[in-house]
């Protein structure tokens, strides 16, 4: 069932995190439909001092205008820059310096998404909050459940996980109980202006240029050996930092004398002694294991 809409959304002030994209633009106008005062918040979490040419920020701001526009509702914008460098973007830069991979979408929903722009919406006046994620909430004796979106080729509990369930609770998510298609075809229907827009990939701030030349702007890189199991030197990397375990691509050694031709991939990265631990083919055993560490556990 969709997010249940109270007798009174007349009186309910909604403010919509409007990210430029379809499923935000969708969510406003379902959220008009059923009757709720709404109005949209454009967030900027990254200030492009390294060239505007790799940030989105400025088009995604006036589709989600246009979107406004169109339905004839107000559009604020807040920025979070600040915020999201000192709450998302060090501890990102952290984890890579630490030989770990993080996903900084996990943390820039906890204190951006559901912390900077819910507390900025409350400031505003608004009762709750919505965004164009692809989850579900149920309130269940006295308590907010995050549920998996209905469309598991879209499903974005994962990276909500770590928002807490009070914020939950002061969020909509209006397309959480629809499957992609039929909020395409919604906004088609409606003539929005990103109806036809592709979904955002990959990291927000790094945009379309290579990870590696953007991370090596802020952490300097340590080059060193690229060893087989048996402790062969058979290439250099550039920096552990730009590899991840389990990694195929890009490590700069294949066509070896007498390798085979399995394909090479990152087993372990040394910190210690600054070396990439490589193994052939994706059944290698020490791809796999017995057991894991966990943190942060919610």
């Amino acid at each position: 069932m969709r997010d249940p809409a109270p007798s009174d959304t007349q009186k309910k002030r909604v403010i919509v995190g409007m990210s430029g994209g379809v499923d935000s633009s969708v969510s406003a106008l379902l959220l008009m439909e059923q009757g709720y005062q709404v109005e949209g918040l454009f967030m900027k979490n990254w200030e492009e001092d390294d060239g505007t040419e790799y940030c989105t920020a400025m088009d995604d701001l006036a589709d989600a205008q246009a979107v406004c526009d169109k339905l004839g509702i107000k559009l604020h914008t807040a920025n979070f820059a600040a915020e999201y460098w000192d709450n998302v973007f060090e501890h990102f830069l952290a984890e890579y310096k630490a030989g770990r991979t993080p996903n900084p979408d996990i943390l820039c929903n906890r204190e951006i998404k559901f912390k900077a722009f819910l507390d900025y919406a409350m400031m505003l006046g608004a009762d709750l909050i919505a965004t164009g994620h692809y989850v579900r909430r149920r309130d269940i004796d006295g308590r907010t459940e995050l549920l998996k979106g209905l469309d598991p080729n879209k499903d974005q509990s994962y990276f909500l996980h770590a928002v807490g369930g009070e914020q939950i609770a002061k969020t909509l998510f209006p397309v959480g109980e629809l499957e992609k298609p039929e909020v395409r075809a919604i906004a088609e229907k409606h003539d929005l202006a990103t109806a036809k827009k592709k979904d955002s990939t990959g990291i927000c701030f790094i945009g379309e240029r290579r990870f590696s030349d953007f991370l090596k702007q802020y952490l300097p890189a340590q080059p060193g050996e690229i060893k087989t199991t048996e402790g062969e030197v058979i290439g250099r990397h550039h920096g552990l930092m730009y590899h991840t375990i389990g990694q195929r691509q890009g490590l700069g050694i294949g066509g070896l004398k007498d390798a085979g031709e399995e394909p090479w991939y990152v087993l372990i990265k040394d910190l210690e002694h600054n070396e990439l631990i490589v193994g052939q083919g994706n059944d290698h055993p020490w791809l796999f294991s017995r057991a894991l560490l966990a943190s942060d556990i919610y």
